[in-house]
């Protein structure tokens, strides 16, 4: 029997890499998509398309009980990879962007992963993983509420792992740095004027999202998949320096 893994944000870049990675490995893949049009391309590529907008709770229980359906209540993982970046300086972040930030990239993953829990926790295995970010370890200038969001899934996935240390479900996440995907794209910028753009040098960096791949792959078949994967120079440079640098000489390395 195949084992069951959801996606999120698997229309393209990472999910849609990771989505043909874990196919080749034997999963089936259940690929949760935002638009309509997306989930008709990846019913026609091979996968189960399902509908989900993590903004909206109403279509995250949708997504919850097709997926449920989907499976016959027995799902083996989840990669939460859908999310979204709003830029600009915190004074330019309104409360409703940063609530709309908190709700693609951190609410609706806390709903969806309760709700699929039960199709998972009678089972005694079962994967469930993050796309994180280098964002998740620091804060820049114009990334506050992007970088808020994803120091709160950080936090939220080791209370969870260590909340499921018995249960066979072990938790991972994924902790990219630059990475070619329609991430930049889709970043919603407070200041149309002034946007927030990575520096010149971050381009020598920037890896395609095929890098992520081989992470996402050991978390889900591993016997022992770990904690945390840093991908990219940039991420395992920004780990090494919180570790050696003052507090004071980081933030002026980060403000540029």
């Amino acid at each position: 029997m195949q084992k069951a893994v959801l996606i999120t944000g698997c229309s393209s870049g990472i999910g849609l890499e990771s989505a043909i990675d874990l196919k080749r490995q034997g999963f089936q893949i259940i690929a949760g998509c935002r638009k309509p049009e997306d989930v008709v391309r990846m019913n026609d590529q091979g996968f189960t398309g399902v509908q989900l907008d993590l903004d909206s709770p109403e279509s995250v229980d949708r997504a919850a009980d097709e997926v449920i359906a989907l499976t016959g209540n027995r799902l083996y993982g989840i990669f939460n990879n859908a999310g979204y970046g709003v830029y600009g300086p915190l004074t330019a972040v309104s409360r409703r962007q940063m609530e709309q930030q908190f709700s693609s990239n951190f609410f609706g993953t806390h709903q969806l992963t309760l709700r699929l829990l039960p199709a998972m926790l009678p089972h005694g295995e079962g994967r469930i993983v993050m796309t994180s970010s280098v964002m998740g370890l620091i804060a820049t200038p114009g990334r506050g509420a992007y970088a808020a969001s994803k120091h709160a899934l950080e936090a939220w996935s080791d209370a969870l792992r260590m909340e499921l240390r018995h249960s066979g479900i072990r938790v991972s996440l994924i902790e990219p740095g630059p990475i070619r995907t329609r991430f930049t794209q889709n970043v919603n910028q407070t200041q149309s004027d002034r946007p927030v753009e990575n520096p010149g040098i971050a381009a020598r960096f920037t890896l395609g999202p095929e890098a992520v791949v081989a992470k996402v792959r050991h978390a889900f078949t591993s016997d022992r998949p770990r904690l945390r994967y840093p991908v990219t120079l940039v991420t395992w440079a920004v780990i090494l320096l919180r570790r050696l640098l003052p507090g004071r000489l980081m933030d002026k390395i980060l403000q540029g």
